[in-house]
């Protein structure tokens, strides 16, 4: 601890009052002199303390429909001031200005208030002007100032004057001024991609308020963590806490269940990001009990994602399994408690909320930015590209095939049949190895491929996938087309009386 400075006067001007009382009367016992405005001026002294108007430091009232309070001289140079600089200390006592040692100041809340649907007329009037100035301020000044910048903080400044009798170290005062810049900051965020929605500018902001410290990153020797707020996707019911790798695949699978969405009870078991695993069906049980048929190896520490309600039945299923996280809407009561029979398992419900519309990731010295891919094969989008015509059932399971095909890493090939993925071939570097590795696995658990179909993520180069293809039983195609050459891989579907179509969507996933 260092350059202790004890506190005598302060500043507050807050929106939210909650957690306010406390901090105002600790200040008052330790002799501050509290400075405020508006509706906190009138709290604090509704408290029965004594409390100095702004107006009455500043001589000019709140204008411009409280637009204009704090913005003053005499406010922001009782902030600034440097109390080792003696041309400063002159100046302020010239000018009678007060040193301010406490700036509390909660913002306006933006965000909320654009996550509500108001107006732009009311989102703007949230844009806090005095807040953000008197925050920046404080903070720049840590050495002699410390700032309060979000109600989040006031447990903790409560703590510290109260322990340390009103006196702080330039510790304290830099790490409140640190927490004041990324307050400020996001807040600045926030209001950019608002007023952004409809400039364009390419520039690249995010802000993540909310950081969880995670076991570990990606392996052991790797520090990780998340931001972000989980618990607006997921009521973690039970289970150890999310991984790093927990929180790829859980990603993995939500966007992947986001396709199927509203239809028949579906079920996947995903690792490594890939889906293992996944089956349509009419009841839950079936669905998982067909998608673990895809690869019970794989299956073991994976992740497993429903579609609609878990019932006691297919909860029993999953039991005999040693599975990381379980995901679902919902769950019957009895499912939940013999799924709790494992201590670690990760029980989530997802809650039914929009997913992002864009991804963004490092690469080298910045950041790739895109849009996400929510192009999703339909029958409608289908282009004949052969003379013999896939079936119903076929068109069905090659629009089945085609939304895992989009969410498992490239090169990749799919095959499903039944409304069932039979097997994958992910991220091989060329996609006849994808299609191999494919026709293999399902050969290892026992699949019958005649009749199934392939979906593939890119085009066709050359006529040997659908020939492979062809030799293994397989007899409906769906790729995205474009191809110099597609007319070979044409020719050869028609030769052997396979049907292939286009989508005209390439579904890359890297």
């Amino acid at each position: 601890m260092s350059d202790i400075k004890r506190v005598k006067s302060a500043l507050i001007s807050v929106f939210h009052k909650d957690g306010l009382e406390p901090i105002v009367r600790q200040l008052n016992d330790l002799g501050v002199t509290l400075f405020s405005t508006g509706g906190t001026e009138k709290f604090i002294r509704e408290l029965g303390v004594d409390v100095v108007p702004v107006e009455d430091l500043t001589s000019y009232p709140s204008i411009l429909g409280g637009r204009v309070k704090t913005l003053h001289p005499k406010v922001f140079g009782g902030i600034l001031g440097r109390r080792e600089n003696t041309g400063d200390l002159e100046q302020l006592e010239t000018y009678e200005i007060p040193e301010i040692d406490i700036v509390i100041v909660d913002l306006y809340p933006f965000e909320k208030t654009v996550a509500s649907g108001a107006s732009e007329q009311d989102i703007i009037e949230k844009i806090d002007i005095g807040g953000i100035s008197l925050i920046r301020a404080a903070a720049k000044n840590f050495k002699d100032v410390i700032c309060v910048s979000h109600m989040d903080q006031y447990p903790e400044f409560l703590d510290l004057i109260s322990k340390q009798n009103g006196e702080l170290s330039i510790e304290d005062r830099k790490r409140f001024a640190a927490k004041a810049f990324g307050v400020s900051s996001h807040y600045d965020t926030a209001i950019f991609k608002y007023l952004n929605r409809d400039a364009g500018e390419l520039q690249f902001r995010e802000s993540f308020d909310l950081a969880k410290t995670l076991r570990y990153g990606e392996n052991p020797h790797q520090k990780g963590y998340f931001y972000g707020n989980l618990e607006q996707l997921f009521d973690k019911l039970h289970g150890k806490e999310l991984s790093y790798n927990n929180l790829l695949d859980v990603d993995a699978a939500v966007n992947l269940m986001n396709e199927f969405k509203g239809e028949k009870p579906t079920f996947a078991i995903l690792k490594h990001n890939n889906a293992c695993g996944l089956a349509q069906r009419d009841t839950m049980h079936q669905a998982y009990v067909d998608a673990l048929a895809g690869d019970p190896i794989s299956a073991f520490g994976g992740i497993l994602i429903a579609n609609g309600r878990i019932d006691a039945r297919t909860a029993e299923e999953i039991h005999k399994l040693f599975c990381e996280v379980v995901i679902a809407p919902s769950y019957e009561d009895d499912a939940l408690q013999i799924l709790k029979g494992k201590k670690n398992r990760i029980i989530l419900v997802q809650k039914d909320i929009a997913l992002p519309e864009s991804n963004f990731r490092t690469a080298l010295n910045g950041v790739l930015f895109q849009d996400k891919d929510n192009v999703t094969d339909k029958k409608e989008d289908l282009k004949q590209a052969t003379s013999h015509q896939p079936s119903d059932s076929e068109v069905e399971d090659l629009l089945f095939a085609s939304k895992i095909c989009k969410h498992t890493k490239s090169n990749t090939i799919v095959l499903a049949r039944n409304r069932q993925l039979c097997a994958s071939g992910t991220g091989q570097t060329s996609r006849v190895d994808a299609l191999n590795q494919a026709i293999e696995k399902a050969g290892h658990f026992e699949f019958d491929l005649n009749g199934a179909v392939m979906a593939s993520d890119a085009f066709f180069p050359f006529p040997d996938c659908v020939e492979i293809a062809d030799k293994a039983g397989i007899k409906a195609v769906i790729q995205p087309g474009g191809s110099i050459k597609d007319q070979l891989s044409i020719d050869y579907c028609n030769e052997h009386k396979m049907s292939m179509v286009f989508t005209g969507t390439r579904h890359f996933k890297h």
